[in-house]
């Protein structure tokens, strides 16, 4: 179902019957059931709040879909209209039901049952709903089966209730792109502020889990894609190391970069998300590398002391490009010292603005070799099977998807030759040389410190689907070149805009860097609900 035919749910989500569904039961005889929560109360839930009303019966997984489902037309389809969700999944309710009907029977999956989660739309899903990467050719990609990461996710008891928008292609179309804008999708806004960027391109799951339409959804990165929306939407994101989490079914971009990730309001929410996330798969290469033994459960190192005897390196060469910026961070740093943290100032990541031109020709051959085999697998009545067949189709339909701005990356990309070519190879090994072992590597080595932090980047600029991003500075390229883990948690606001505090560090190093986001969030709670602002000049300062 899309989100241009949402009205069809029609009167099952009208706000009478949801006053009705959470009204308290008659009085009986007997012992009364528990009353049900007042619909005030299903705002900003945890994933740990949610099951433990619906462990005491004043709340089912139905209710709880049903509350983001009338939240999602409300506000995000009509009324202030965010724009973050794609497609409505036509089963959500079905999955819901079921997923109470087996909770009444006895069985249980674990933290994620029955949660109302939504996914990018980049990832596939084996059901009724498409899957795009926000683009027009791809508007009724309908995929066999899940993804490795959708699947595992159902296999936890997830209700996937539908799909984000993106910036079209994962943000890997044109130069001037507008984060947060695709063909299919039109443009996310960022709730906190509507005529501010949502970033991308995970921008439509990073606004959605801010505006309260999910307990919490699922982005991708390739270089910046979560954390980026994940700061200045003001809630928490990582990115994983990538070989944690499988990228089978999920529309590529770079096979040494990709790698889904969760995106949440709490530290909490977000591991418990990757928990339902992770699981080996033999068909994707880079799962290979990854460590015999990974923890299965990254609650375990939530710690509300988890700051003290950390050694904490300030990774300053990410630093400067706004002083606002620059004195939220202060204050963190400030109060992770008073929290018991070793602060270890002016640790700079060596090479970090070194290979950008070797990482953007990595991505361009990668992406042509990565999406040629998902189109080239798509059925006989798709209307593309190759990125050149995409590059003619975009042409063909300019003025439904080249409005606003073109397609220089995909053209790029094009030019490409093969993964055999010696200038990729020389460009990889660049990118592995100067990210890891004389990059970070080095920075963590020789400072001893278990995890570096930054500025994850600087407040939302003003959608220009014009000229497109304004990009400021801020954490980004060095873990996501690497394939290291990177966490960003709320930690304060400019100009009533959010930002973000990075905590990015080693391969595999998830728990420690969960530990301490989670501490840090726990001591300061930056994050705050967004107001729907029209403008900035009308948010709290």
């Amino acid at each position: 179902m899309d989100r241009r035919d949402f009205v069809g749910l029609g009167v099952a989500l009208t706000a009478s019957a949801q006053l009705r569904r959470f009204s308290a039961h008659p009085t009986t005889i007997g012992t009364p059931p528990p009353p049900r929560l007042a619909l005030d109360a299903l705002d900003d839930l945890t994933i740990a709040v949610a099951q433990g009303e619906i462990a005491a019966g004043r709340l089912t997984s139905r209710a709880l879909t049903e509350h983001y489902l009338m939240r999602i037309r409300t506000l995000d389809a009509d009324g202030p209209r965010v724009n973050s969700v794609i497609e409505i999944n036509p089963d959500a309710l079905a999955l819901a039901d079921a997923a109470d009907a087996e909770r009444a029977s006895g069985r249980t999956f674990g933290p994620l049952h029955g949660m109302p989660i939504l996914l990018k739309d980049n990832i596939d899903t084996g059901d009724r709903m498409s899957t795009s990467a926000g683009s027009l050719a791809l508007a009724e990609n309908r995929a066999r089966r899940d993804a490795g990461v959708a699947a595992r996710l159902r296999t936890a008891g997830a209700v996937i209730i539908g799909k984000t928008n993106l910036s079209e292609w994962a943000n890997f179309r044109s130069t001037h792109s507008s984060s947060g804008w695709s063909g299919r999708g039109g443009q996310t806004k960022n709730p906190h502020v509507l005529d501010r960027s949502p970033c991308g391109s995970s921008s439509g799951s990073g606004a959605a889990v801010a505006a309260d339409f999910c307990i919490a959804a699922v982005g991708t990165e390739t270089d910046g894609s979560v954390i980026c929306p994940a700061s200045l939407n003001g809630i928490v994101g990582l990115k994983p190391t990538v070989g944690l989490v499988s990228r089978t079914g999920i529309i590529p971009i770079s096979a040494s970069q990709d790698t889904a990730g969760p995106m949440a309001r709490t530290v909490r929410d977000a591991a418990l998300l990757l928990n339902g996330m992770i699981g080996r798969d033999a068909s994707d290469s880079a799962m290979r590398g990854a460590p015999a033994s990974l923890p299965t459960d990254y609650t375990r190192t939530l710690d509300f002391d988890g700051l003290k005897g950390l050694r904490i390196g300030v990774a300053r060469n990410y630093f400067g490009f706004d002083t606002r910026v620059d004195a939220v961070m202060e204050d963190a740093i400030r109060l992770m010292r008073e929290r018991g943290a070793v602060i270890i100032d002016n640790v700079n990541v060596p090479n970090a603005d070194k290979y950008g031109a070797e990482e953007t020709e990595v991505l361009q051959y990668e992406f042509k070799a990565g999406l040629n085999a998902y189109l080239g697998a798509l059925p006989a009545t798709a209307p593309v099977h190759s990125l050149a067949e995409l590059i003619l189709w975009n042409e063909k339909n300019h003025d439904r998807e080249l409005q606003w701005f073109g397609q220089e990356i995909l053209t790029a990309s094009q030019k490409r030759g093969p993964l055999s070519s010696p200038a990729y190879r020389r460009a990889r090994e660049t990118c592995v040389r100067l990210s890891r072992r004389e990059g970070l590597d080095v920075a963590l080595r020789r400072t001893r410190c278990d995890v570096l932090i930054g500025p994850t980047g600087g407040p939302a600029w003003t959608i220009d689907l014009i000229a497109g991003d304004h990009f400021g500075g801020g954490v980004s390229s060095a873990p996501a070149v690497a394939g290291y883990p990177h966490l960003t948690v709320p930690a304060g606001r400019v100009a009533g805009l959010p930002v973000g505090l990075s905590f990015f560090g080693a391969a595999w190093s998830e728990p420690v860097l969960f530990r301490a986001g989670f501490a840090f969030e726990q001591a300061t709670s930056h994050r705050v609900r967004p107001t729907f602002a029209p403008t900035v000049a009308a948010t709290p300062r």
